[in-house]
């Protein structure tokens, strides 16, 4: 084992132990793959999935994946999708059996922080689902939540927009500006310190490796 592995090991655990705490079911895996192993066996078979808003999802081949297992998957970034049916996706996500997704920054406490546009991969993670699975690069740890905010709106929100080709400033000067409205996207803050007491089973698997954004 490397150093570096050594280090993210360390830390990730210190975080596991901190989610643990705040009784949600949290493990850290060194590769992509191992999550991905992880993940998919607490996906029992017929299940409906809803994935949420997430590069790294995406980024760890999961949504096709779970297609292939023949899983019924709730996708509102599928293309071709107008804007009324990525809506009525979205409310699907809410009564999936299983909901999918990322958080923004997990701090060193154990909490979830995130920042949404339309709010509704906050709510599948808080309440609806009757399992919610979240995967975290190393790369989303933060100390605090003062330094996950400056995570989400100085690296992740700006990388997004641009990615989204949104014209927000932050995609131009690739730093929040706190925009106004209307043009602003970053709208509803959650922030999740203990798993909802509404959701039975919230898993967080932490990766060794930076994924997403």
């Amino acid at each position: 084992m490397s150093d570096f592995d050594r280090f993210y090991e360390e830390r990730a655990g210190r975080v596991v132990s901190a989610l643990k705490k705040n009784l949600f079911e949290a493990l850290y895996t060194p590769t992509p793959e191992q999550a991905v192993e992880e993940i998919m066996k607490r996906i029992p078979e017929g299940s409906t999935v809803g994935v949420g808003g997430s590069v790294t999802v995406r980024e760890l081949g999961l949504v096709e994946l779970l297609k292939t297992k023949g899983h019924t998957v709730f996708d509102h970034w599928q293309p071709g999708l107008d804007s009324g049916e990525a809506d009525n996706i979205r409310r699907r996500q809410l009564t999936s059996d299983i909901f999918l997704s990322s958080s923004n920054a997990v701090t060193a406490e154990g909490h979830l922080v995130n920042i949404d546009g339309s709010g509704n991969r906050v709510a599948s993670m808080t309440f609806g689902p009757r399992k919610v699975i979240v995967v975290v690069g190393i790369n989303k740890i933060t100390r605090d939540y003062q330094s996950a905010m400056n995570r989400i709106k100085n690296e992740a929100a700006p990388l997004n927009f641009r990615r989204l080709n949104l014209p927000t400033p932050c995609a131009k000067t690739t730093f929040c500006a706190d925009c106004p409205p209307p043009v602003r996207f970053c709208r509803v803050t959650a922030v999740t310190e203990v798993r909802p007491s509404g959701i039975p089973e919230f898993v967080v698997i932490i990766v060794g490796k930076n994924i997403g954004l």
